[in-house]
This record gives C-alpha cells, sequence and structure tokens, in this order.
C-alpha cells in the first residue's frame, strides 16, 4: 500500500499474486477495522494504510498482549 500515495488495487493482486475475491475480503476485513483507506481515482480503487490506526494497534498489542516480563523482555530484544 505504499506509503502515503497508496495503490491500486490492481496492482496490489499483481504484487501478491492471490485471487481478486480473496483480496477483496481481506480488504474489506481491513477497511472495516479502520487499517485500510480506499479511495476512488475516476475508475481505480486506491487503498492506503492508515498508519495512525496501526501505530494504535501495534500499542494496544505490545501493552496488553505482552505485559509479561518474558513476553516483553523478548519485544525488547526484537526491537535492538
Amino acid at each position: 500500500m505504499r506509503g502515503e500515495e497508496g495503490m491500486p488495487v490492481g496492482r496490489l493482486q499483481e504484487k501478491i499474486d492471490i485471487a481478486a475475491s480473496t483480496l477483496s475480503h481481506h480488504l474489506k476485513k481491513l477497511v472495516d477495522t479502520g487499517l485500510v483507506v480506499q479511495e476512488r481515482q475516476a475508475t481505480t480503487l486506491i487503498c492506503t494504510a492508515n498508519y495512525r490506526n496501526m501505530d494504535s494497534l501495534i500499542g494496544y498489542l505490545v501493552n496488553e498482549c505482552c505485559a509479561d516480563a518474558k513476553c516483553a523482555a523478548k519485544a525488547d530484544e526484537v526491537a535492538a
């Protein structure tokens, strides 16, 4: 979804090589959860990652799912 400019759905499908119906299903879930934004430009549907919501989700996962010391220590090792 290439940063701020996004990526056309057709190009995304070519890049990850999955069926159009499968991609549509997954994109719908990502749009519904606010992780991806879609914008129509003429006949092209452009998908863009919603970085603010992604950052919030990652923060939540780190804070809530990795709250114990073992997981937090591993997360620190990976970040280094």
